[in-house]
């Protein structure tokens, strides 16, 4: 049940966050990416800056091993592994299908997961994913279960995974987006940040192999080694993967002069024939044309804040003797990276009330403001008060009594009292009166009657 709790509370969240995060390229051509998924993103921010079938399935190859590897950082945070702990190669563990990328491991060879994570993910040896899957679980379908419960934890709500190299599999599967989502989580890891970053890496000798090997990044935005002539300056990272299923893919992230750092994912491009003839990879042309596209175009704006033109609002006020009104103004600012923009297209959707009693606290929260921009809802801000208002007593102590009059069963009991007094008062002016005469004329009679004896003879 927990387990389904899990996943709904995530698909609620990343729902929510694809509806309000998604970010069109308005006013901007349409950079058309050669494949078959992108995703663009502000990562400082977590802002969508453009999307091309972004939340649709796609086979993600090796850049499943993003994942292997948040999945052992996590472990290393929590204590059951470190970089230094040695992990000997199974048999198991180095025998892979035919065509699969490796990083030249051999069995009985002993390694650190540090060294083990070069092997991942430069090389992308598929090796190197086994070897850790067994390290951290003992198993690779115990390690593929964890994998799926932190991609659930991410709110990747369109990927399960099947195995933790990311050879095809019909049930392994993810998104542009949820690449983005585990590819941002990584690197929020050093480790993860300076490996993905390493054009080469030595590994030293070991009890197996006596010479040194130089591993290299297959990721060709940082390393000329497996394709030329296509680096792209600004670029940090982060994984490639190809199957033929999947096609070509790439996901990347790169941080410009400004220190904004920008994240792509391109899934399912080609190795084919540009107009000119050319062949290209276009998982990398892609990726580095779009990154340049987001960072040429868009921008950190401020969209709304308590100095923006036309927001201040008057509100009545009651109850404040000879101050009939207080002004509201927003607090905090509404900020989102897009292209250029126009205050005056936005649309403010005020949440105000009529009118406000007394006494108002400067800075008291009064409402809300929304801000609409071409259609997208940008999120809102507190409006408050800008002054100090006084109640008065003589109108506070006059509502007092109006509202208590309002009550029905106030003016029931006032009419109950004023009946009792009315019939106390008939009582006192007529019928006590009435009933002293009587008692005198009784008395009277009784007494000339009592006294009588009679005559004698």
């Amino acid at each position: 049940m927990k387990k389904y709790l899990r996943c709904a509370a995530a698909l609620a969240t990343a729902l929510v966050m694809a509806v309000s995060l998604c970010v069109p390229a308005f006013a901007l051509d349409d950079p058309k990416p050669h494949c078959t998924s992108a995703i663009v993103v502000d990562g400082d921010n977590n802002e969508v800056l453009y999307d091309y079938n972004a939340y649709e399935k796609r086979y993600p190859a090796s850049v499943t091993k993003i994942m292997t590897t948040l999945v052992v950082l996590r472990a290393i945070d929590a204590g059951e592994l470190t970089l230094d702990t040695q992990v000997t190669a199974s048999k198991e563990a180095v025998t892979l299908p035919e065509g699969s990328s490796t990083a030249g491991i051999v069995e009985g060879e002993v390694l650190t997961i540090e060294q083990l994570l070069y092997c991942d993910l430069l090389p992308s040896g598929n090796e190197a994913c086994n070897i850790l899957a067994e390290a951290l679980c003992g198993s690779e379908e115990a390690f593929v279960e964890r994998m799926n419960q932190t991609a659930a934890d991410l709110g990747m709500t369109g990927t399960h995974f099947a195995n933790p190299h990311g050879l095809h599999d019909p049930d392994h599967y993810t998104t542009a987006y949820d690449i983005y989502l585990m590819a941002s989580a990584a690197m929020k890891y050093d480790i993860f940040r300076k490996i993905v970053s390493t054009p080469t890496y030595t590994l030293e000798p070991t009890n197996k192999v006596s010479e040194p090997r130089v591993l290299h990044s297959t990721n060709a935005l940082i390393s000329n080694w497996y394709v030329s002539g296509v680096t792209y300056s600004k670029a940090i990272g982060i994984k490639t993967g190809y199957t033929e299923e999947a096609g070509r893919c790439l996901a990347s992230a790169a941080t410009d002069e400004q220190g904004r750092t920008f994240y792509c994912v391109v899934l399912g491009s080609e190795y084919a024939q540009d107009a000119a003839g050319n062949w290209k990879f276009y998982s990398f042309s892609e990726s580095s044309r779009l990154l340049e596209w987001a960072f040429n175009n868009f921008s950190r704006t401020t969209l709304l804040s308590e100095t923006s033109d036309n927001v201040i609002r008057e509100i009545p006020v009651t109850l404040a003797g000879d101050v009939g009104h207080v002004l509201a103004q927003p607090v905090g600012s509404i900020e989102a990276t897009v292209p250029e923009y126009d205050p005056a297209k936005a649309e403010l959707k005020m949440d105000l009330p009529k009118s406000l009693e007394a006494p108002i606290q400067k800075g008291q929260v009064v409402g809300s403001v929304s801000l609409i921009y071409n259609g997208i809802s940008y999120g809102s801000l507190d409006m408050v008060a800008t002054d100090d208002v006084e109640r008065s007593n003589f109108q506070y102590t006059m509502k007092v009594i109006s509202d208590t009059w309002a009550l029905w069963w106030v003016k029931l009991l006032v009419i109950a009292v004023v009946v009792l007094i009315l019939l106390a008062v008939f009582y006192l002016l007529f019928i006590r009166p009435a009933q002293r005469g009587r008692r005198r004329k009784y008395a009277y009679s009784g007494s000339r009657r009592s006294s009588y004896r009679g005559r004698r003879r």
